[in-house]
């Protein structure tokens, strides 16, 4: 702040370095048993400590992205969406009187949840994600069909990893073992869309704002079920898991399989589909 829609796999943590004689001691020195609340990153890490060490762990799934696997939401989610919701609703007044194109870029390095569930929610015009790789032509025939039936603005919503065809996503390189600083891709995308369509045309960058606010009640009750699932397993002293948000309620998972690969939108999603039934271009 899920299941089998993964696509691809994902690039694991750095393996931990060999350990001198008695650190394993020392590591596992006063940790009885341990919950970690995190996403991919936190879990993988501990899903090697689990195996390397059997350091008794249970994992819950949260990151905003909702990118983890084996479970339908993370938490944090939910209130990401919601800020990022508000956010469309509060740009569409100023977009439209003064007949504007409003580019708004959400988190989303590999998965595009967040640009997906706001777009649709806030009314958005365009939709990009990563797991589709866009044409500035298709969205600028968008704007311009808006314009031809008397809508002189648009909202356009832009996940920080997506990327035009042929094109690589927009960042910065970090120090060695770092993901790439992503960001830049709705500043890039306004000015290429005020060029080839002489709209005046604004990018907003939404940032870290997704990551705070209060949490909607969806989140608390999910976060809530999720601890308390956690709990059970640890009193089980069946370690090595993750609870999951599934059809079937809060189950676990093992943690190698909740970190196995980034969980993407499905290009056969209904929620896509929704999108695309609505009339919302996704640039392809």
């Amino acid at each position: 702040m899920g299941g089998a829609a993964g696509q691809e796999k994902k690039g694991t943590a750095e393996p931990a370095p060999t350990s001198p004689k008695g650190s394993l001691k020392d590591l596992r020195k006063g940790i009885k048993k341990l919950i970690v609340i995190g996403g991919d990153g936190s879990l993988s890490i501990v899903q090697q400590l689990y195996e390397r060490y059997q350091l008794p762990v249970v994992g819950v799934p949260k990151t905003i992205d909702n990118d983890l696997d084996a479970t339908e939401y993370t938490f944090g989610f939910d209130t990401a969406v919601s800020t990022a919701t508000d956010a469309l609703d509060k740009l569409h007044p100023t977009a439209q009187s003064h007949d504007r194109v409003m580019v708004v870029e959400v988190m989303g390095r590999y998965a595009g949840w967040i640009a997906l569930h706001a777009g649709i929610a806030g009314t958005a015009d365009v939709i990009l994600l990563p797991e589709i790789p866009f044409s500035l032509d298709s969205v600028c025939q968008k704007i311009g069909e808006r314009e031809a039936i008397g809508r002189h603005f648009s909202i356009v919503v832009v996940a920080e990893g997506a990327a035009p065809k042929g094109g690589q996503i927009m960042g910065k390189e970090q120090e060695a073992g770092r993901n790439v600083l992503l960001g830049g891709i709705a500043e890039w995308t306004a000015a290429e869309i005020t060029r080839r369509t002489g709209k005046e045309t604004r990018h907003l960058v939404l940032g870290h704002l997704q990551r705070g606010g209060q949490p909607t009640a969806f989140d608390r009750l999910l976060s809530l079920r999720f601890g308390t699932a956690a709990v059970r397993l640890v009193a089980q002293g069946d370690f090595g898991k993750m609870v999951a948000l599934t059809d079937h309620g809060i189950l676990s998972v093992s943690l190698a399989e909740a970190t196995n690969r980034v969980r993407r939108v499905p290009l056969d999603s209904d929620v896509l589909q929704t999108a695309r039934d609505l009339g919302i271009c996704l640039g392809d």
